[in-house]
């Protein structure tokens, strides 16, 4: 591995590491402090933090990160003879469809869905029961896979 391509994979670590941190914060106490709200409270706190996550600092590590493992998805063709090729596919996988992709495809929809709601509105109850519970579960699966994906960073480096 080269200079330049060790660099690359140290910063993506980074950015990996960084953002499967936030995912399992969620998934370990935010989510549950949430759900120990009154329903209005809990989907008001939620419909602030995903307004605020949308913002610079976090969107450079999440999105950053998607770029650099498209970097590393080349990387790892033009050098499949060496070893540590495919530990950069696997971390470039994780990373985009159970990160990014997970986040799109399931996540957004659902922040969404939440943003429309009134938060004392008598339907919001059962909208955020159902939505905390749902989005908390997969959210489970976006930080394993964050960490899966340092991981294999991290043997990529290794081997």
């Amino acid at each position: 591995m080269t200079t330049a391509v060790a660099a690359l994979v140290i910063v993506t670590t980074v950015g990996a590491g960084c953002t499967a941190g936030v995912l399992f914060a969620f998934s370990s106490f935010v989510m549950p402090a949430l759900r120990r709200l009154r329903p209005a409270q809990g989907a008001a706190a939620m419909q602030s933090i995903n307004l605020t996550a949308v913002r610079p600092p976090f969107m450079f590590a999440f999105a950053g990160t998607a770029v650099l493992s498209v970097a590393l998805l080349v990387v790892a063709v033009t050098t499949l003879d060496e070893a540590h090729a495919p530990w950069l596919v696997v971390a470039a996988v994780l990373y985009l469809v159970g990160v990014l992709g997970l986040t799109m495809a399931y996540h957004v929809p659902r922040n969404d869905a939440l943003a429309t709601l009134v938060a004392d509105a008598p339907e919001t109850t059962v909208a955020w029961e159902r939505y905390a519970a749902t989005w908390t579960t997969a959210n489970h699966v976006r930080a394993a896979a964050g960490l899966l994906a340092t991981a294999a960073l991290g043997i990529a480096l290794h081997v």
